[in-house]
């Protein structure tokens, strides 16, 4: 029987690829009427681009994508505070690359219906309810026409992102997603490049306002310019129910952005020429104490939702893919295989969660904005040292899985 899997968003086209390879046979059922890009930009870090090159799918994604040089952190006076190089330019054998998520999800499904066929997604199937004994798993699925229709399979997989009715169906009692007090907008900007037109870069701190901005597309005209993703990150008690396709508002938020005219970046003229901005809470949820009941499991944003400010959250769905895949082909017995997987994988997703709440990466900001008391410097270096910035962003590749001794010795392995 097929392995049913609940979504096809960046987790569930990767599982159902990695599974494919394996010789599993699976079916992705997708709610959306249609494949169709959503969202904006994300970062695949070094563990992720590992997987997706072991794929086969290195030279795809870097017709789409840019390949990242550097991540930067500067104040928000423009003032440099700390960079370091990232992926290849690091040292790395893979490359991190900046992406717009419509994007990999095009690669991954164009990849994934090219080996398995079109016929195994299958869309304007919102799944309700979960059903399993010991021969299999029935998901019951919503049709657009108001029918509804049983499919049984050996395995559900839940990777239905943060809203998922899998989790709902094994946690009933999970309740909805916590807000972190912050606030965010999001958009793209056809832009010139900046600094070095691979730049990863942060700026500034929640109380007044930061921004992550970086370049997801090369020379998207003739003019040479990038598709430049952004995200303005506000504390604010105010916030609407999480969806990525809500309209957010340039009144809301651009005044904390008005003086930000770096030497290298008009960061408040890159906003207003904005396509589209969009509007979404910071928000995760506790890490559950279990994912799988006999043949049924979680993965991805259905499974450990998380902040964004590690840019790890579709890394991490894409190692769950890799984990379950393995299990999977490892042991016949399916209820084995998804424990194991969950045991590979719970704790190590559970760690990022905590740390994206305490010190990811722009913990950096939050110590240079406190000991400065947000005023200019006349010398980073008697703020904080780069060693103790360094500290920070290297413990978090440690609790994330990139870090390039972990990476190694998987690559060895």
């Amino acid at each position: 029987m097929d392995i049913l899997i609940i979504g096809a968003g960046i987790g569930g086209l990767s599982l159902g690829l990695m599974a494919h390879r394996r010789g599993i046979p699976v079916r992705i059922f997708e709610a959306a009427p249609e494949i169709r890009p959503i969202g904006v930009g994300i970062s695949i870090l070094p563990h992720a681009s590992k997987e997706l090159t072991e794929l086969g799918l290195q030279a795809d994604l870097e017709r789409v994508a840019v390949v990242a040089r550097e991540s930067c952190f500067f104040n928000r006076f423009g003032q440099f505070v700390y960079k370091e190089p990232v992926g290849t330019f690091a040292g790395y054998p893979w490359p991190q690359f900046q992406i717009h998520r419509g994007d990999l999800q095009q690669v991954l499904y164009d990849a994934f219906v090219a080996e398995a066929g079109a016929e195994r997604v299958i869309t304007g199937y919102r799944c309700t309810s979960i059903e399993q004994d010991g021969n299999g798993a029935t998901a019951t699925f919503a049709l657009a026409d108001g029918r509804e229709e049983r499919v049984t399979g050996a395995a559900v997989i839940g990777a239905d992102g943060i809203h998922s009715q899998v989790r709902k169906i094994l946690h009933p009692d999970d309740g909805g997603p916590i807000y972190s007090g912050v606030n965010m907008w999001r958009g793209v900007t056809p832009w010139t490049p900046y600094l070095t037109g691979q730049s990863y870069m942060r700026a500034g701190w929640l109380a007044h306002g930061k921004m992550v901005i970086y370049p997801i597309r090369n020379n998207i005209d003739a003019e040479g310019r990038q598709l430049v993703n952004w995200v303005a990150e506000v504390e604010t008690p105010d916030h609407e129910r999480q969806d990525w396709n809500k309209r957010g508002r340039l009144e809301d938020f651009i005044h904390y952005f008005e003086d930000w005219h770096f030497d290298f970046l008009d960061v408040p003229a890159m906003i207003r020429a904005a396509d589209v901005i969009l509007e979404y809470p910071m928000v995760d949820k506790d890490p559950l104490d279990r994912w799988s009941f006999g043949r049924v499991t979680l993965l991805g944003d259905a499974a450990h939702p998380m902040y964004p400010r590690g840019s790890n959250g579709a890394g991490q769905a894409i190692l769950d893919a890799r984990a379950l895949a393995d299990c999977l082909a490892a042991d016949g017995d399916i209820d084995r295989a998804l424990s194991a997987y969950e045991g590979l994988r719970r704790e190590a997703t559970a760690q990022v969660v905590r740390t994206n709440r305490t010190t990811p990466p722009d913990a950096i900001l939050r110590e240079v904005y406190l000991r400065s008391g947000d005023k200019p410097f006349t010398r980073i270096e008697d703020v904080m040292s780069a060693e103790e910035m360094a500290s920070i962003t290297n413990r978090y590749k440690q609790i994330a899985g990139y870090d390039k001794q972990s990476l190694e010795a998987k690559r060895a392995g």
